[in-house]
């Protein structure tokens, strides 16, 4: 049990969240029914909780994954580990990565290590952002070689980890986490703010205070969102909005309480600053 709390995020006990219980379904879902999710846990929120064994797809007015950044990732067996072997990799164009699947909300379930090009990732990662690449689903293949066809594993999957380089942005690491369609995945959903144009606080001259850019969701695999709006349309100054506030597909479960803030409207800088008289 131990081993179990370490793997929530510190925010969550400093929530008072301070037991687990086990991913529950539906009274009429069996043990079979959910043995691919129930090893998933989640605090103990009044929240309803999707049900694997259901189908999910994707509705009208929310967020959808944009069908010209679909690709799927090449990938070749890797043998070794070490950094001696990751900068040889890094050398002739490829990153160590890392395949596996979520278990008990841990990650490190049937590993597998692959390498893949460092300039398809590179350019994805270009292309989407890096919050919004660990929020996408892709394909990947792997392959004996990167230029034959034979194929040793087919497997959708969602990025889990990117680490770069501090300085140069360069891919040093990346970490793939398996998602089949019976899955349920803890992810780290991007906030994606609009609205500034029509916004009554900033056209009043106050400036928008940014409190969260993540929010950290339990989602089946087929419905994984690219983003969630964030509307500011009529936050006024000294207004906040709340979790609860969001707008998602009705098969997510925020893991965070719905009273945490994401962002508030402030005072012009310049009215914070003038001295009292």
């Amino acid at each position: 049990m131990w081993r179990l709390h370490r793997a929530i995020p510190s925010l969550l006990i400093h929530n008072r969240i301070s037991t687990l219980r086990p991913l529950c379904c539906a009274a009429t879902a069996s043990k079979h029914e959910i043995q691919h999710s129930s090893e998933e846990l989640l605090p103990s929120l009044d929240l309803p909780v999707p049900i694997p064994s259901l189908k999910h797809e994707y509705i009208d007015g929310f967020p959808k994954p944009d069908p010209k950044y679909s690709e799927t990732i090449v990938a070749v067996p890797r043998e070794f580990t070490g950094k001696s072997v990751a900068a040889r990799e890094r050398k002739d164009g490829r990153v160590p990565s890392i395949l596996f699947e979520q278990e008990k909300g841990e990650e490190g379930g049937n590993k597998r290590l692959i390498s893949v090009k460092k300039s398809q990732i590179w350019k994805l990662v270009r292309q989407l952002g890096s919050q919004f690449f660990l929020s996408r689903l892709f394909e990947l293949e792997v392959r004996k070689d990167f230029e034959g066809e034979d194929c040793l594993e087919k497997v959708r999957v969602l990025p889990r980890l990117l680490h770069l380089h501090p300085t140069t942005d360069e891919v040093l690491n990346v970490t793939f986490m398996r998602a089949p369609s019976s899955a349920l995945l803890k992810i780290n959903v991007p906030l994606l703010f609009r609205g500034e144009d029509v916004c009554p606080g900033l056209r009043k001259g106050g400036y928008l205070q940014t409190l969260r850019r993540t929010v950290q969701y339990m989602c089946p695999a087929d419905i994984v969102p690219p983003y969630i709006d964030v509307d500011l349309s009529e936050l006024d100054v000294e207004k906040k909005l709340f979790l609860r506030d969001l707008k998602v597909h009705p098969s997510l479960v925020c893991i965070l309480s719905s009273d945490q803030p994401i962002c508030k409207i402030k005072g012009s800088r310049s009215s914070e600053h003038r001295k009292p008289k």
